[in-house]
């Protein structure tokens, strides 16, 4: 079968389509003939070499998260999930290929009217918005900003924080037309990558100035800005990084939030791998179920053959992404 790995670390053309046996489910597993997968920002990262210190090795197949139809069955599965059309996570590797195997308690059947493609744009990026937020504790009436509010987790992020009653949510985002659809999900305020205002859509109705403070951060870029946005934290603050897609933050920036010592700022790393399994499930299942009445909305930048994986990663490099890129075999 097609997959494709990282031949080598760095720039997306060290990505190569080849070809590898069709896996076997192992016990606890299933098989699934992917007809979605879900290229993410930790795909990226993975492919620049960033993480080689925890293990990851050139040849290293890509690839989290994938919907599609149940080929096959480990032992100890029960045969009822044979054909079925399911959403899966598949670790940190082995999506990117015609068909991946997963672990079954990380596998939930697709609601009718759910496409693939919906189910892997929501799928992992929803619950890490979700649990994000529910950490950061925001509540109706407070003021959040999402950093990096493109990419998947961020659209739903928005979104999730606009149904809380936050009495505002900004983002900040790279274009006016970006601001634009992202006011349309329900952000308030539009901020370029700097955390600066920008400019008004030509006919957008007046909205008011920026809050000076926001009570959350949801980040989704760390990297050397942090400390300044550490510092658009009001008193009692709550700052949540959820990925490190612009790099890692300065070794000394929590020197910023001990200079704000008495502002009780907190800041908190989020990974979706600490909340339990069941926990995960259930919240996914909730969204899929949303997006279905369309109460939450997806969105899919572009749908590439499995072939097309090193444009679809030089796109995200190149930040033209809204939403989330798919592929298909």
């Amino acid at each position: 079968m097609k997959a494709v790995v990282i031949r080598t670390f760095g720039d997306p053309g060290g990505l190569e389509v080849v070809d590898v046996p069709v896996p076997v489910p192992a016990p606890g597993q299933v098989r699934i003939a992917t007809e979605a997968i879900g290229v993410g920002g930790v795909d990226a990262v993975i492919r620049r070499g960033t993480l080689a210190a925890y293990g990851f090795r050139e040849g290293h197949l890509l690839g989290s998260e994938v919907a599609g139809l149940v080929t096959a069955v480990g032992e100890g599965v029960d045969a009822s999930w044979m054909g079925r059309r399911v959403w899966a996570f598949t670790g940190l590797s082995g999506g990117y290929a015609e068909q991946a195997v997963a672990a079954v308690e990380n596998v939930l059947a697709l609601p009718e009217g759910l496409t693939g493609a919906d189910a892997v744009a929501l799928g992992g990026s929803g619950v890490v918005a979700h649990f994000a937020l529910d950490r950061a504790r925001l509540a109706p009436g407070e003021t959040v900003l999402v950093r990096g509010a493109a990419g998947s987790i961020g659209i739903t992020a928005v979104q999730l924080a606009a149904r809380t009653g936050a009495s505002a949510v900004a983002v900040t985002t790279s274009s006016t037309e970006r601001g634009a659809r992202l006011r349309d999900l329900g952000a308030t305020h539009v901020l370029d990558r700097s955390g600066e205002a920008a400019p008004d859509v030509p006919g957008a109705p007046t909205v008011p100035d920026v809050p000076a403070g926001f009570d959350v951060v949801i980040d989704v870029v760390g990297g050397p800005q942090v400390p300044d946005f550490l510092d658009r934290l009001n008193a009692n603050g709550r700052y949540v990084a959820v990925g490190v897609v612009g790099g890692q933050p300065p070794v000394d920036f929590g020197m910023r939030l001990m200079d704000g010592f008495r502002r009780s700022l907190s800041f908190a790393t989020f990974s979706s791998d600490t909340v339990p399994g069941p926990d995960r499930q259930a919240v996914r299942s909730s969204q899929f179920a949303d997006a279905v009445r369309g109460d939450l909305r997806t969105v899919v930048h572009a749908v590439l053959p499995l072939d097309q994986a090193v444009r679809a990663h030089r796109e995200m490099d190149a930040g033209k992404v809204f939403g989330r890129i798919v592929l298909t075999p």
